[in-house]
């Protein structure tokens, strides 16, 4: 209702091609997020040079009001986030707009990270 009002009303975020976010980061111009749990991080690994924000703790950790917020997400980079499957992250993303961040994306799960030739560290 009343969404001429509010620009961003109906903005969700955007998705990011796989193999242009390794190419951005490679450069380090986003910041790359993973949003999965830490048994799932063991499990499998995570995206080279991604940061590890759980969902579990995101919105203390993301929120640029809050003492915790991770120093890196106020870089003004765009923030790409993933998960297993891209459902999570997208969700974490809603939050991140609500929180007034402004470039956010969604990359999907961590498999199209490594499909596209992405390192995975353990």
């Amino acid at each position: 209702m009343l969404n001429f009002i509010n620009p961003r009303a109906g903005a969700g975020v955007m998705h990011m091609d796989a193999q242009k976010a390794i190419s951005e980061a490679a450069k380090g111009l986003i910041v790359l997020i993973d949003v999965r749990d830490g048994n799932e991080v063991k499990a499998s690994g995570k995206a080279a040079g991604a940061l590890h924000l759980p969902l579990a703790s995101f919105q203390m950790r993301a929120n640029p009001s809050s003492p915790e917020c991770e120093p890196a997400l106020k870089s003004g980079k765009p923030l790409v986030l993933y998960c297993a499957s891209g459902a999570r992250s997208n969700a974490a993303g809603q939050m991140l707009l609500k929180m007034g961040y402004e470039d956010v994306r969604n990359l999907g799960g961590l498999r199209d990270w490594a499909v596209a030739g992405g390192a995975i560290e353990r």
